[in-house]
C-alpha cells in the first residue's frame, strides 16, 4: 500500500487516560463525552468503541446524523441530542433509536408532544442560564416541569445548561451562571448538567450529576496559556506528512507564493506534503514550526494548497522522505492554534477527507 502523503495517527489509549482524568476532577459525576462533529476530528466510531470500553456513561453528539453514524456502527450507549430534533422525520428516527432528546425550544416541545404523544421519550431540557444562545428562560423551569408531568410517557433524563466563560477562572460571568441556574434547579428534581471541559477543570462548582467533556478527551486544555500536558492529558493526534524535496536556495532569493519569504542567506530549504487542501491553516506565519527528528524548524513562506516550506538551516542532516509532524506530542495543538490564531478544536475539525487516519 502506497505511503500516504499526510496522516493523522489517533491514539485510544491516550483518549481512554483522559477519560480518567475526566473522573478525577469530577469523581462524582457521570460522564457525557461529547464526540460530535466526528469526535472533534478524531473519529467518531473507533473513539466512542474505546471511551464505550473504558465505561463512559454517555454520548452527546450534535445532531441526529451523528448519532446513526454510531447506532449503525453498533454502539448501544446513551447518545443525547444536544440540539435535538429539527422536524417530524427526525423525531421519529431519535424516537427509533432510543436517543434522548434535547428540548431547548417551545416549538419542539410542542412539536414532539403533538407527533408521539403516546411515544416513550428520554428528554432532557436545555436552560439559558446567561450564554444566550440555546435553552429556555430559567424561569420557564416550573412550566417546564408540569409539562413533563403531563405526559407520562416522557422520562426526564436532567436539566442542562451551558457556560460561556469557562475558559475564565475569574470569570464573574461563570459564577453567575451557576448560581443563577442553582436557584432556578432548587424545587426542581431531576439530574443536573454544567460543565463541559473548562468547566470540570475550573469551576469545581460546576462538576454536578454530570459533566460534558469534549476538548480535554483529545487531549487539549481548553484553558488559555496552557496545554493538555499541564492538566495531564495525553495529546491523542498526531498529524504528520514528510519531506519531499530539500533544496539549496541562495541569498535574496525568494521562496513560495507571494515572494513573502526572502532567504536571509544560502540555505537549505524543505518542502513538505501538506497544506491548506489537508487542513493546516493557510494563516500560519513564517515562523510557525514543524517537528523533524524531534527539532522544531520553523515554516517560511506562505501555505500553499499541497505543499509547506520549512528552513533546514538548523537540521543539516534532514533529507527527503524524514517525517515532518504539524502537530502532536512534542508539539502541542494549542500553541499551533496559537501561531494560526485559532484554536485547537479548529485544527482537529478542520482535516479533509485527504488525510489518511490510523488508529492505535
Amino acid at each position: 500500500m502506497p505511503l500516504p502523503r499526510v496522516t493523522a495517527t489517533v491514539d485510544l489509549s491516550a483518549v481512554r487516560h483522559n477519560l480518567q482524568r475526566v473522573r478525577e476532577f469530577a469523581p462524582q459525576s457521570k460522564v457525557m463525552a461529547a464526540i460530535k462533529a466526528d469526535a472533534y476530528g478524531h473519529g467518531a466510531v473507533p473513539v466512542a468503541r474505546a471511551l464505550a470500553e473504558a465505561g463512559v456513561d454517555a454520548f452527546a453528539v450534535a445532531c441526529l446524523e451523528e448519532a446513526v453514524t454510531l447506532r449503525d456502527a453498533g454502539i448501544a450507549t446513551r447518545i443525547a441530542l444536544l440540539e435535538g430534533v429539527l422536524s417530524a422525520e427526525e423525531a421519529e428516527e431519535a424516537a427509533r433509536l432510543d436517543l434522548e432528546i434535547v428540548i431547548h425550544d417551545r416549538w419542539q416541545l410542542e412539536l414532539l408532544a403533538s407527533l408521539l404523544p403516546t411515544t416513550a421519550l428520554r428528554v432532557w431540557f436545555k436552560l439559558d442560564s446567561g450564554m444566550h444562545r440555546l435553552g429556555f428562560p430559567l424561569a420557564e423551569a416550573p412550566a417546564l416541569q408540569a409539562a413533563l408531568l403531563a405526559r407520562p410517557n416522557w422520562r426526564l433524563q436532567g436539566w442542562i445548561t451551558h457556560l460561556a466563560c469557562a475558559d475564565d477562572r475569574d470569570s464573574a460571568m461563570t459564577s453567575a451562571q451557576i448560581a443563577a441556574f442553582d436557584a432556578a434547579m432548587a424545587d426542581i428534581p431531576g439530574a443536573r448538567s454544567i460543565a463541559n471541559s473548562a468547566g470540570l477543570i475550573a469551576w469545581p462548582q460546576a462538576r454536578v450529576d454530570w459533566v460534558r467533556p469534549g476538548l480535554m478527551l483529545y487531549g487539549a486544555s481548553p484553558m488559555p496559556g496552557t496545554v493538555g500536558s499541564d492538566l495531564d492529558l495525553k495529546p491523542a493526534m498526531t498529524v504528520a506528512s514528510r519531506l519531499i524535496a530539500v533544496h539549496e536556495v541562495p541569498a535574496g532569493d525568494s521562496v513560495g507564493y507571494g515572494a513573502t519569504f526572502i532567504c536571509p542567506e544560502a540555505m537549505r530549504v524543505g518542502v513538505v506534503a501538506v497544506g491548506y487542501a489537508d487542513g493546516v491553516h493557510r494563516i500560519l506565519p513564517t515562523g510557525a514550526p514543524v517537528l523533524i527528528h524531534e527539532q522544531r524548524v520553523p515554516i517560511i513562506g506562505r501555505v500553499s494548497m499541497d505543499m509547506i516550506t520549512v528552513d533546514l538551516r538548523s537540521l543539516p542532516r534532514a533529507a527527503v522522505g524524514d517525517a515532518v509532524t504539524l502537530w502532536g506530542p512534542g508539539l502541542p495543538a494549542e500553541e499551533v492554534a496559537t501561531w494560526a490564531g485559532t484554536l485547537s478544536y479548529e485544527l482537529f475539525c478542520g482535516l479533509t477527507n485527504r488525510v489518511h487516519y490510523r488508529y492505535v
